[in-house]
């Protein structure tokens, strides 16, 4: 797939500063869920998930490294050349799931042999909750099925948008 170009205006929900792509620009990936991107930002490159919003689109968490380096904060516009990459990064596994997985090696080694992008879907199923105790069950239920075989989250509506910050119900709050 070839670059994608665009402008964008950085906003802010709650502590968390984003720019959502122009629905244009999101038609032209590869897919209504997460898709891994490189590219530029103002001339800054990145390597970043893009984020479904739960209506058809995207939006990259812009941090304030990102902000520094690309001199722009919410409300200011933004350049940015994307593509979709193929290969995905790992994910960095949140601590509570790192140690439950460290305490059972028969899930620890099939934590190991899924793709990344499954370990990707695992986080983002866990970490979409704001209740610790549905956070808990979530992480139980992730070894438990992987030691069942099941190598990919189950039911999971990749489409939706599961950072608990700056969503309800799967759709990306306005700012």
């Amino acid at each position: 797939m070839s670059e994608v170009h665009f402008e964008s205006r950085l906003s802010r929900i709650g502590n968390l500063t984003l720019l959502r792509l122009p629905k244009g620009a999101s038609a032209k990936l590869p897919s209504r869920g997460m898709v891994m991107a490189k590219g530029t930002i103002n001339g800054y490159s990145f390597e970043a998930p893009l984020e479904p919003d739960g209506k058809g689109g995207h939006w990259l968490k812009v941090d304030g490294a990102m902000r520094k380096a690309i001199g722009a904060d919410a409300g200011e516009s933004a350049k940015l050349e994307i593509e979709p990459i193929k290969k995905w990064p790992e994910p960095k596994v949140p601590g509570d799931l790192r140690k439950a997985l460290a305490t059972d090696r028969q899930a620890q080694h099939l934590w190991a042999d899924i793709t990344s992008n499954s370990r990707w879907d695992w986080i983002r199923w866990i970490n979409a909750t704001r209740n610790p105790e549905t956070r808990g069950i979530r992480i139980e239920k992730t070894l438990s099925k992987l030691k069942s075989g099941k190598r990919s989250a189950c039911c999971f509506d990749r489409s939706q948008c599961t950072e608990p910050e700056v969503s309800r119900n799967g759709v990306l709050l306005d700012a």
